[in-house]
């Protein structure tokens, strides 16, 4: 398992699962976009507050490997790495394990950038900066 500069932890509810008790796969994105806003947060950075500037932040790529399902009642985390991939484009690198044994649920990595209010691509100042300070 990664050091990761960002962990939260979740509990599988009920209707996030199927029949069969397995966490839905379209879940795993809102407890991997949940973990984002909550990154953001504690950085001091809000979505509604890039919005008021004119930025919407956007993942504009997403690629998750699934290696085994999390099923109704499990505890489990996501960590997160941010780090920059061009001038315009960060990543998000995301793993979700189980807990408390820490076996790997999945590996997503997801890409963003930022759209300003004529809907081009712009990173905001703040973006730019928590990206140098990893």
């Amino acid at each position: 398992m990664k050091d990761y500069p960002f962990v939260l932890e979740f509990s599988v509810r009920d209707y996030e699962c199927d029949m069969n008790r397995h966490v839905n796969h379209a879940a795993y994105l809102n407890y991997l976009e949940h973990c984002r806003h909550e990154y953001l947060k504690s950085l001091g950075l809000g979505f509604t507050d890039f919005l008021e500037q004119g930025f919407n932040l956007i993942i504009i790529k997403a690629e998750i490997d699934y290696k085994r399902s999390l099923l109704s009642g499990e505890q489990f985390m996501v960590g997160l790495i941010m780090d920059r991939i061009s001038p315009l484009r960060f990543r998000f690198r995301q793993d979700i394990y189980s807990l408390p044994d820490k076996k790997l649920i999945l590996k997503a990595n997801l890409i963003g950038t930022a759209l300003n209010a004529k809907g081009r691509p712009e990173l905001p100042v703040e973006i730019h900066q928590a990206l140098e300070e990893r």
